[in-house]
């Protein structure tokens, strides 16, 4: 497959992913101060430019989840980082996506994860080292090969705690933007259920 192609491709399954986020009510709990985006790389991508995402992130608009813009390429640097660096441990990864993270959700995502045979996991950002996270770009290989190396593997599900100045955020890994955004919306279902209680 051509490039021009595989870039169509990435961007259509894009968009199908923002549709389905968006034609989700629940998904409105799970969108974080920061806002949600969603990210899917080119085969061996190296740059964030050639990371498609939502320009303007996924953010909520009359009360239901509404992206700002069209998928774009280059529009997410953190997201494309975080999926250029996961590749490195693990080469099935092309899609990553992030949500809120409170005490209930992590019980939710927690049992979602035992119930689908999914790897579940955590980072402290209390133990990110000072050179890791004074040096812009530094701290994402230190944050992929920490949750390697606690794990044994990338967990497909995993959150990072808070931080100095950082809310703390839950990321889901995949092989495409509509499995992640599927995933995000099986959590979100899961989590209304909960605050209905």
């Amino acid at each position: 497959m051509n490039w021009e192609k595989e870039a169509e491709t990435i961007l259509g399954n894009l968009v199908s992913a923002v549709h389905i986020l968006q034609s989700c009510p629940d998904f409105i709990f799970l969108i974080p101060e920061v806002r949600v985006n969603l990210a899917y790389a080119l085969p061996d991508a190296t740059t964030p430019k050639e990371v498609a995402a939502v320009e303007g992130r996924i953010t909520v608009v009359g009360g239901l989840p509404h992206a700002a813009a069209m998928p774009a390429w280059g529009a997410s640097d953190h997201l494309a980082r975080r999926i250029i660096e996961a590749r490195k441990y693990d080469t099935s990864v092309n899609a990553a996506l992030n949500f809120k993270c409170n005490e209930e959700i992590i019980d939710v995502v927690q049992k979602y994860c035992s119930e689908r045979g999914l790897l579940f996991g955590w980072l402290d950002r209390h133990d990110e080292p000072k050179d890791a996270s004074s040096l812009d770009g530094t701290s994402m290989p230190w944050k992929v090969k920490q949750l390697f190396t606690k794990y044994g593997a990338l967990p497909r599900l995993f959150y990072e705690g808070a931080g100095w100045g950082k809310e703390p955020l839950f990321l889901t890994l995949g092989k495409d933007a509509v499995e992640v955004a599927t995933i995000a919306v099986d959590i979100a279902h899961r989590y209304a259920n909960t605050r209905s209680k």
